[in-house]
């Protein structure tokens, strides 16, 4: 185990002596490539900019004006049925939007539940096999200037339905 930590603490540093190392091997302007690829990254983030305020501010109105309270009321009725907490309804709805709301919700719940509740473990476990959806989707898909998705939207929320699955499995196990 102490190997694991030693070399996960030298990954990076590695990583980039080797990446200047094979640039400088190559005979590479590293600073001028380095500066290059800086530009294009903040290009990026200037683009995605106004989708990510649009994503921001959606996830804050929908948890500011209650509506999530009410959404996890309505289908928390139907979830109890299947074992699934209606408490947990609300983050599996703000997961597919924003990991930092998402996150921010999480904390509620660790502070009204508790960390080893099975609500906490659940949403820990949850945290971890979920992906923000359509963040991801309009993000990377703006900026690689994709317009045709196909089943990328289905696959992403099956692939989802399985992680939260599999989070209340798991944490039944506990």
């Amino acid at each position: 185990m102490s190997i694991l930590i030693f070399l996960s603490n030298f990954i990076m540093p590695l990583m980039i002596f080797y990446i200047v190392g094979f640039g400088l091997l190559m005979k590479k302007n590293i600073y001028d490539e380095f500066i290059k690829g800086a530009a294009d990254g903040f290009k990026t983030v200037i683009s995605i900019m106004p989708t990510l305020i649009g994503l921001m501010m959606g996830v804050g109105i929908l948890r500011a004006s209650g509506f999530l309270d009410f959404i996890s009321k309505m289908i928390g009725r139907v979830t109890n049925l299947i074992h699934f907490p209606s408490a947990l309804v609300p983050l599996s709805i703000v997961r597919l939007f924003s990991s930092s709301a998402a996150t921010g919700l999480a904390l509620d719940l660790y502070k009204e539940y508790g960390t080893d509740s099975h609500i906490g473990l659940t949403a820990s476990i949850m945290m971890g096999c979920t992906e923000t959806v359509f963040y991801t989707m309009s993000i990377y898909f703006m900026a690689a200037k994709v317009t045709k998705t196909r089943w990328t939207l289905a696959g992403a929320l099956l692939a989802n339905i399985a992680g939260i699955v599999a989070s209340v499995i798991l944490a039944g196990m506990m």
